[in-house]
């Protein structure tokens, strides 16, 4: 395959970067042979980019600091004011046929592969955080309808929302439970008709209540049976009714109760939402009228559809502020003038851009190994999306999915947490000026901040990956994860030279990856397995960025120039620098240690 030419640079992603990653390492246009995605080649593949590219640099970029600046206010109607420009950019989303952009044909889509579309998604929340969130809830939860719900639910709310008239969002946490989701009191009750009505506030809504479409499609958990998990069910809940001519009827008993605020995606409306108050009443009665999607008791399996592709979905908008951050911070470190050359004793000699100072290019080669390899890791995801979706054999179906699940808490927590230490270095290279307003890396860190919390946090993710996604179907996924890492491994020992040093680093924490998995797995006490589990995920995390760094430089190798030095380069800090940090992390969880089960609280 040829290399992709140089590009205009741009400060929000790296094109030559997403080319090298989509073309050259995930090789997306082969999937141009399967029947999925047969209507597409290389050069409509290259073309979603460009345009992606153009419209958030036009549309999305310009408005993000007024944004930030100008939140969303509930006006003396009772209704959500938005600066003028997100809906101008929605509207040129819209247009461009972008929110369609994977759906199948049937529902008016574009049958694009997802590994195309996430790398198209970047560029938004590069841009503009806040704007791109409206879109990109809608999405997740149109998906959640088509795989789900029946056909009428379909048609009317599913539909629309794959147009971009209608808006959609996702209704879990509650004032008192959170994360808890077995703790949710919001009651759902059947009425003879087969509809449901609703009754109890939820929180942390984000894109929760706005104007920007003719209708907001709530998907909402509610309880229908007893305590626990296996009480709750899922509904649609439409802020407006829709008739069975797809005509917009009453308004449905859903009440805005107030804003959030948060300190970053300040543009994104998130609301505290009371379903059942009695402010409207649909057909007289109150009670917000909801539609069951899927069986009764089955309601977060359901909802877990569109939670594990808003976790990656998290992911993917630390790695876009990570990244625009790097390549902004990159930037002034070749412009800002100050100091002089390391043993320069002439006080006149000329003062040098920092770029030439080692510890600023330490902190910008670490943002380039956090976000690099983390963008590695959510195209990787997608590529699995699009492996489940069109690969000619089940069984390669059926990996796929299961390596996607194992991946998924890493996923949403390596990038959230490694991309925000990216942005936190930007503003450290920016120096004074970069805790200021006057330049963008301030609002990128506040705005990325969010991304630990968003879709559950690194604790909420940990006891995931180990307490469930290594473990099922009997370690089957995991060993699926592990293999590809050794076939990795196995590839580059055979290019010699570094790429082969860097295959015996990775061997050598792959097997203390798997030793202390299967220790913590077959440990009769569950407690103390499962008490630094945060810290299990963050270290696989970085075994499996290591392993795709490692993917990179294979296909780097024997390449020469300036984009595969710095390949190169990025990889052989990620080795040296990061991947070591797992040797105490393995150490500690192989010991159980209990500091933390056997702490009093009174000793804090």
């Amino acid at each position: 395959m040829t290399t992709t030419p140089a590009r205009r640079h741009s400060h929000l992603l790296a094109r030559r970067d997403l080319d090298f990653m989509l073309r050259e390492w995930l090789d997306v246009v082969r999937l141009t042979t399967r029947s999925r995605f047969k209507e597409h080649s290389a050069e409509t593949f290259s073309a979603v980019l460009d345009l992606s590219e153009q419209l958030a640099e036009r549309k999305f970029a310009p408005h993000n600091r007024e944004a930030d600046l100008r939140e969303p206010v509930v006006g003396a109607d009772g209704r959500v004011e938005l600066i003028p420009a997100v809906r101008d950019a929605i509207d040129a989303y819209l247009t461009a046929g972008l929110q369609a952009a994977s759906f199948d044909h049937a529902y008016g889509g574009m049958q694009l592969p997802v590994t195309v579309r996430q790398a198209s998604s970047l560029w938004f929340t590069a841009a503009n955080a806040s704007t791109t969130g409206y879109l990109f809830l809608t999405s997740a939860a149109a998906n959640l309808l088509v795989a789900h719900a029946d056909a009428d639910l379909v048609d009317r709310y599913a539909r629309p929302m794959i147009e971009g008239r209608f808006f959609g969002t996702m209704c879990l946490s509650e004032p008192e439970a959170g994360s808890s989701l077995a703790d949710i009191t919001t009651r759902a009750e059947l009425r003879n008709d087969g509809t449901y009505r609703l009754r109890g506030t939820k929180m942390w809504i984000s894109a929760g209540d706005h104007e920007l479409g003719e209708n907001i499609v709530h998907l909402v958990l509610a309880r229908t049976g007893g305590s626990g998990i296996d009480g709750i069910s899922l509904f649609t809940v439409p802020k407006y009714l829709v008739e069975a001519d797809g005509s917009i009827g009453e308004h449905n008993d859903v009440a805005l109760l107030g804003l959030n605020h948060k300190m970053g995606n300040r543009g994104t409306t998130n609301a505290v939402l009371g379903f059942g108050e009695g402010a409207h009443r649909p057909r007289g009665e109150a009670g917000a009228i909801g539609y069951l999607v899927g069986a009764e008791g089955n309601g977060l399996a359901c909802m877990f559809h569109m939670m594990n592709e808003a976790r990656i979905a998290v992911g993917a908008g630390a790695v876009s502020l990570g990244y625009t951050g790097y390549l902004k911070s990159l930037a002034y470190a070749k412009t800002r003038l100050q100091g002089r050359r390391a043993g320069e004793q002439d006080p006149s000699a000329p003062r040098v851009p920092i770029i030439e100072h080692a510890d600023v290019r330490r902190m910008l080669l670490a943002q380039k190994s956090y976000v690099e390899g983390s963008l590695a890791l959510i195209l990787y995801c997608a590529r699995l999306v699009d492996e489940q979706a069109s690969a000619p054999d089940q069984a390669e179906r059926d990996r796929a999915r299961m390596v996607l699940d194992v991946l998924t808490p890493i996923a949403k927590s390596f990038p959230a947490q490694w991309c925000l230490a990216a942005n936190d270095l930007a503003i450290q290279i920016h120096g004074g000026y970069g805790y200021t307003r006057d330049f963008d890396v301030e609002q990128h860190y506040r705005d990325n901040r969010l991304n630990q919390i968003h879709e559950g946090t690194h604790g909420v993710q940990g006891l995931d990956l180990l307490g469930r996604k290594v473990r099922a179907n009997g370690g089957g996924a995991f060993r699926m994860l592990i293999d590809s890492m050794r076939q990795t491994a196995l590839s580059a020992r055979k290019k010699n030279g570094e790429p082969a040093a860097l295959a015996e680093l990775l061997e050598r924490r792959i097997d203390r990856l798997v030793v202390t998995t299967e220790m913590l797995s077959r440990s009769g006490d569950r407690e103390a397995a499962m008490a630094n589990s945060s810290m299990y995920l963050e270290a696989m995390g970085h075994v499996v960025i290591a392993w795709l760094w490692l993917e990179q430089v294979v296909v780097a190798a024997d390449k020469v120039d300036d984009f595969y030095d710095g390949k190169r380069a990025a990889a052989r800090y990620f080795f040296h620098y990061e991947l070591p940090r797992t040797d105490h992390q393995f150490d500690l969880l192989r010991r159980f240690d209990r500091t933390t089960l056997d702490l009093d609280p009174e000793w804090l």
